[in-house]
């Protein structure tokens, strides 16, 4: 479509989409909904790899100690587990604190049934709070103090010294695995749903040109170019693929509006938050995807008409 024939082409084009409005709506509702999966797989996975992450600062290795050992055996196994080179901090985490974490963690009545009906007796052990610069290297520093004999001796349960060390590490790994099995997913499902509204737009503009055959074959005879005769029906593809991704957009924006809320205050532990720099990026990617289906959906479709 030449700069020289725009505005012919986009009257054209509005022309044809006000008289053809049911073929031209089943267009942009095809779209509508291939871009709307996409969004949603796109704000799924960037939505995962948040809370991949989140969970990710919270994998922390607990040792947890005697009640009965010496502070200063403690605080020296605490400054030299500080010292490797894997661990980003130590922090000593007391009984009564870690009874205190309890409460807040597990607030519902039971358990403060529970704590209270301990009768100011204190089971819960003081602890060493290991944070590693990578999660990956959790395993490896917990292995580390397990193997480790000032450890041994300062241990909740010296007998069995692996039990008093605990780490969520299972738990990230699962959730990595899921985040891999989402990202291969969606993208299969977004490269199928980009096939489809391709064949659609596709389809639909094919139909336009054998509709208006005659209009096309009058034009040729009194010289009218390709591009002249192309451009109104690039133009109707490219303003069916805006209307199906501005309304994607708007459903995305809409359904995360919803259903936002009801996760965060369902799930507290876990953060549910996208940055509109993400959802802003995903919008454009919509925008920029339909209008690439439908120009070349109609480039396509017009060249088995145009040839000589």
């Amino acid at each position: 479509m030449m700069p020289s024939n725009l505005g012919y082409s986009l009257r054209e084009a509005g022309a044809h989409i006000r008289r053809n409005w049911s073929t031209c709506l089943g267009a942009v509702v095809t779209i509508f909904l291939s871009l709307f999966v996409i969004g949603v797989f796109a704000l799924g996975s960037d939505l995962v790899n948040n809370l991949v992450g989140s969970v990710e600062d919270r994998v922390m290795i607990q040792a947890f100690l005697s009640d009965g050992a010496d502070q200063a055996k403690v605080d020296a196994f605490k400054d030299k587990v500080a010292s490797w080179e894997d661990v980003e901090s130590v922090v000593y985490k007391s009984k009564d604190e870690a009874l205190q974490e309890y409460r807040k963690t597990m607030s519902n009545r039971n358990a403060v049934d529970a704590v209270d009906a301990l009768d100011g007796q204190n089971p819960v052990p003081a602890s060493l709070v290991v944070k590693t610069k990578e999660p990956r290297q959790v395993e490896s520093v917990a292995n580390q103090i397990v193997g480790d004999a000032e450890f041994a001796a300062i241990a909740d349960d010296p007998e069995s010294v692996a039990s008093s060390v605990k780490y969520g590490k299972e738990t990230v790994d699962r959730l990595f695995s899921v985040s891999n099995y989402i990202r291969i997913g969606a993208t299969v499902l977004i490269i199928l749903l980009i096939f489809v509204a391709f064949v659609f737009i596709n389809n639909t503009i094919r139909l336009a040109i054998s509709a208006r055959r005659r209009e096309i074959a009058i034009m040729r005879l009194v010289g009218a170019s390709n591009s002249f005769i192309r451009g109104p029906f690039i133009a109707e593809g490219a303003i069916e693929a805006v209307l199906g991704a501005i309304l994607a957009i708007i459903a995305l924006q809409a359904a995360w509006g919803f259903l936002q809320p009801q996760l965060a205050s369902s799930l507290q532990f876990l953060s549910f938050e996208l940055s509109s720099g993400v959802t802003m990026r995903v919008y454009v990617i919509l925008v920029v995807a339909g209008v690439t289906i439908g120009l070349f959906g109609s480039a396509i479709a017009m060249r088995r008409y145009l040839k000589v």
